[in-house]
């Protein structure tokens, strides 16, 4: 089944030029704030962290600085533990659930972890509750050489001197029901095909490295965060968004293949979380306490079974 109704922007079959995406553009607006929401937080960790700049976005550099937040106790001989949030910008508890995990959790890994937290990695996107960057890129399909996403080039640049010894990476992602209602009829409009509704997950899953994938660390992940939120089921097909569901709550993506943040390291461990914050059966609280349980079990997983732990 298709969507009988087209989408604004460009014509129905035919991929956007600039002219479309300057159209796009213009409906864009600011409805949040990212110095308010995120930079005010980063700034009060200072005290206790390290708050390094990686980068800044070209098209308003002073509105949108990017920064992490790193362990000070930094050792070379301790793994890299990486947690990213924000990649695509809608998806609040994953930004959120970043900052908290900082400020909440981050210093009970002190000395045993060097930690690297992304918190934003898409500003613009956070303020316009989007999922592409300014320009109609997804950030999250551009994580290889020679980016179209400065989002993306500027965070492989900020991982490029450690991503070898990484031994954990989270990616903090969300989908909410403006999946189907903007984003999905967006990429279609902008690839010029056709738009096939589809449905949404109600719960928390997770994404694997179908290449190298690590079964026994999703089910560690998926049972803490089961504590906090319901777990996404299977749909009648044994899927979720179109792939089959490997293990309870747990799917496969080559990661790598498709230029996904959760591929920019060397990780032994590396997942991508998805909650779903419009389920009747979820609060936006147990979204961003799901991000967090997810972060904490991952890395104490990864170092109960990490041979330098």
């Amino acid at each position: 089944m298709t969507t009988s109704t087209p989408y604004p922007v460009g014509t129905p079959g035919r991929p956007w030029d600039a002219a479309e995406v300057s159209a796009w553009q213009a409906r864009q607006t600011r409805k949040r704030s990212y110095q308010t929401d995120v930079l005010s937080v980063v700034e009060t960790l200072r005290a206790r962290y390290d708050v390094l700049q990686y980068g800044r976005l070209d098209h308003d550099p002073d509105r949108y600085p990017l920064f992490c937040i790193k362990s000070r106790d930094w050792r070379d001989e301790l793994p890299c533990v990486l947690v990213t949030g924000g990649v695509h910008g809608y998806e609040t508890s994953g930004v959120l659930g970043a900052l908290r995990f900082v400020d909440r959790h981050a210093s009970g890994y002190a000395g045993r972890v060097n930690l690297i937290v992304a918190p934003c990695v898409s500003p613009w996107a956070y303020e316009t509750i989007q999922r592409w960057n300014l320009h109609a890129v997804d950030p999250n399909r551009s994580f290889f050489d020679d980016s179209p996403a400065q989002e993306s080039a500027d965070l492989m640049r900020l991982v490029a001197s450690f991503r070898d010894r990484v031994l954990v990476h989270v990616d903090l992602h969300e989908t909410t029901d403006t999946d189907e209602s903007e984003f999905r009829p967006a990429l279609a409009a902008r690839d010029g095909v056709a738009y096939v509704p589809d449905g949404i997950p109600d719960g928390f899953y997770l994404v694997d490295d179908s290449e190298r994938p690590q079964t026994g660390f999703q089910q560690a992940v998926i049972a803490a965060v089961a504590k906090v939120t319901h777990i996404a089921p299977a749909d009648h097909k044994g899927e979720i968004i179109g792939s089959p569901v490997v293990v309870p709550g747990v799917i496969h993506y080559a990661l790598k293949k498709l230029g996904l943040c959760a591929s920019i390291t060397s990780a032994a461990y590396k997942t991508t979380t998805e909650v779903y914050p419009d389920s009747p059966r979820a609060s936006s609280e147990q979204c961003i306490a799901a991000q967090v349980a997810a972060v904490c079990v991952a890395i104490d997983y990864a170092l109960a079974h990490d041979d330098r732990a």
